[in-house]
């Protein structure tokens, strides 16, 4: 036991460089309390306990704004960089060397039963503010983006970003090209406008010509039958109307 906690403490000076002393991870980082609440919480959850072991995982909750599932699983070296916000879920499972920043959440989708929540791989790496949500694996070594949302089984090696999340780069080597300025995502209102404007000047130009050609002519620009087109009392009342 203590040697893990040597490990946690020496993970956290290692992924973070603002933690320059031993001292300060211990008063500083509510992500490594909230680990060893865990810790506590899971065995008291595993005997049978699970009342207590909620009580202890709310507790932690409230002292360090991170909660965790007393059931779930999470193995050595675990970090969670500031950690406000970080959601874990029941049956979440979580390999060594893992680190989430904060914000994450790591939860299930609808009221399914059994094993709902996603499962992290070794040395998964998760961004700020992302969810990674339902019965999904992130392979190992995979980095999901700040704000993404991932909803499918992501192979190792791998970085996602996006809603929902897109697999972008694999071993290394880009996937695809995507667009990530989502501040220039169309609006379909201003498009419509836009469409009826470019008709309207479209149509205007040709009623233009249409007229020029007519005065070159001679004709009257509108041919019509007087006593057809005349509109009729009927119809007048219909044009109040509208």
């Amino acid at each position: 036991m203590l040697q893990r906690a040597r490990d946690d403490i020496r993970a956290v000076k290692e992924r973070d460089p603002a933690a320059t002393s031993t001292a300060a991870v211990l008063i500083n980082y509510p992500g490594l309390h909230a680990l060893w609440w865990h810790r506590v919480n899971h065995w008291l959850w595993n005997s049978g306990r699970t009342g207590i072991s909620r009580f202890g995982s709310q507790l932690a909750r409230w002292f360090t704004g991170i909660e965790i599932h007393p059931g779930a699983t999470i193995g050595d070296r675990f970090f969670i960089d500031h950690g406000s916000g970080v959601v874990i879920g029941e049956t979440a499972i979580i390999g060594n060397d893992v680190t989430l920043y904060q914000g994450v959440t790591l939860g299930g989708t609808g009221k399914e039963t059994g094993k709902r929540h996603p499962t992290l791989e070794d040395c998964v790496v998760v961004g700020v503010g992302a969810a990674v949500l339902g019965n999904i694996t992130i392979g190992r070594g995979s980095k999901v983006g700040g704000g993404a949302v991932v909803i499918d089984d992501v192979p190792p090696n791998c970085t996602v970003v996006g809603v929902p999340g897109r697999v972008v780069v694999r071993s290394g080597e880009r996937v695809e090209a995507i667009d990530l300025h989502h501040e220039d995502l169309p609006d379909p209102v201003v498009e419509m406008f836009v469409c009826l404007t470019r008709r309207v000047d479209k149509l205007e130009r040709r009623l233009a010509r249409d007229e020029s050609l007519s005065e070159e002519r001679g004709e009257p620009p509108f041919p019509f039958d007087a006593a057809q087109d005349e509109p009729s009392p009927d119809d007048e009342d219909t044009a109040c109307k509208i």
